[in-house]
């Protein structure tokens, strides 16, 4: 048998996601007013990617560790991540019910044409469960190999994990590859059955499968429809019961750990953070562990799953801080930030990526390199997977030599300049490193085949 977590277990570098409920404590897909700042009314839920009152500040005290599950949904690509997803945020009442709910937490242009998740995306939400409240960590996780990076990353900040399988197509390729990377990190495992109002789903034979492979017993799989909503809560009351709750301390100085980033052109760096130890609030100084400087914060709060601001975050809990970084290299993935005076002993950080695939990409008009080269700072600020190194070519001119994942990886990378900064680039054909030895028997490692002279 696989070994399982044991309660309390806290991987040691960390982000969170969460999904979570009201019911009883209100209207149906209302925050609780408890969790409301002492003049906040009850507010309706929020819509999919609205700002309606976003200064509407929560309570995050009144969520102690023990009522707080990290998960992770991990699967095959297109085995129903997104659409779980989707019915967690129903069913906690963070959107409306509505046949539109589609990939909600897919908001990227590149995501929705595609069909696929590429970048992995956090809720905070909370559930209600035998009469308490809980903080439900959910991150939604890519499916296809050329993303493996983001789903590595998030697992490292969580203490479960939901692996959802087709009662079709059965285990596949990267379920058996998810499977292992939380297996490798301690976590503990529920499998779900997706997809069994299919005509032809067969998930007796799919939990055979799991049981064979994945030594897990038929009696743990859970059998959903995510598309219909069948047996979908029974998902969520497994998360509290089978996943244990985070080590957290909240007396002790502030560590947090930067997991994720994104740029916005009005107010900075906005960056995704998971508290291992203290509170971070509105006017607290902050300082970067690796830039060494001091911010001043501006803003705190989670997402639900959209940005709704927090008066405080607490030890155990994830959500995002605004600091005034304008400058896309003071928020590095990995880095601990943690108070003015109060010196703490750096988190550690994430395992860089390995890239498996090169490519050159240069402005059509050199005069456009300056913008080009601030929209690949900000676009792998919030994709870190991705390598720059500069480069210059006799045609093309000055530019740069990208590693990716993959050749998926590439286009999608591609397309977002374009969609996402309006870049126009020149794209080189692809190509993967290569070791030769020289009849010298010395050993090179060659990435441009041009740079190198043939030598005998």
């Amino acid at each position: 048998m696989w070994a399982r977590a044991g309660p309390g277990w806290w991987p040691g570098r960390t982000l969170a996601a969460w999904a979570s409920r009201s019911a009883g404590l209100g209207p149906p897909g209302a925050l609780p007013a408890s969790a409301l700042g002492p003049a906040a009314e009850p507010r309706a839920p929020d819509r999919p990617f609205s700002s309606a009152d976003r200064q509407e500040k929560i309570d995050m005290s009144r969520f102690p560790v023990e009522n707080t599950r990290n998960f992770s949904i991990i699967a095959h690509v297109d085995h129903g991540k997104s659409t779980l997803a989707d019915r967690f945020l129903e069913l906690t009442g963070a959107i409306d019910k509505t046949k539109n709910n589609k990939q909600v937490l897919d908001k990227l242009q590149v995501e929705r044409e595609r069909g696929i998740t590429v970048k992995a995306q956090t809720a905070s939400l909370f559930y209600n469960c035998e009469g308490k409240q809980y903080l439900l960590n959910l991150i939604d996780t890519p499916g296809h190999v050329d993303f493996s990076y983001e789903v590595s990353r998030s697992l490292s900040a969580c203490q479960g994990v939901l692996l959802v399988v087709d009662a079709n197509e059965g285990i596949q390729a990267q379920t058996v590859a998810n499977f292992f990377l939380a297996f490798e990190a301690q976590l503990s495992v529920i499998p779900v059955i997706n997809k069994i109002d299919l005509k032809n789903a067969d998930p007796e034979r799919v939990e055979k499968q799991i049981e064979k492979v994945f030594d897990i017993p038929s009696d743990e799989c859970i059998k959903i429809s995510a598309k219909l909503g069948t047996n979908v809560e029974s998902v969520l009351q497994a998360v509290i019961k089978r996943i244990p709750p985070p080590k957290a301390h909240r007396k002790n100085s502030l560590r947090a750990l930067v997991f994720d980033s994104t740029y916005d052109q009005y107010r900075g760096v906005i960056a995704n953070v998971a508290l291992f130890d203290g509170v971070v609030s509105k006017g607290d100084k902050i300082v970067s562990a690796h830039t060494q400087k001091t911010y001043e914060v501006n803003e705190v709060g989670v997402l639900n799953p959209n940005e709704q601001p927090a008066y405080k975050l607490y030890a155990g809990q994830v959500g995002y801080l605004i600091a005034g970084m304008k400058d896309v290299t003071e928020a590095q993935i990995g880095d601990t930030l943690y108070l003015h005076k109060q010196p703490v002993e750096p988190l550690p950080g994430f395992k860089s990526a390995k890239p498996m695939v090169f490519a050159g990409v240069y402005p059509i008009d050199q005069s456009e390199y300056n913008n080009l080269k601030n929209a690949i700072e900000k676009l792998t600020l919030n994709d870190s997977s991705v390598t720059v190194h500069r480069d210059s070519s006799l045609a093309l001119g000055a530019g740069w030599r990208l590693g990716f994942l993959g050749l998926l990886h590439m286009e999608v990378f591609n397309q977002r300049l374009e969609q996402e900064y309006n870049a126009s680039v020149i794209l080189t054909t692809p190509t993967v490193p290569y070791k030769a030895v020289l009849s010298s028997a010395k050993l090179i490692k060659v990435t441009v085949v041009s740079q190198h002279s043939r030598e005998n």
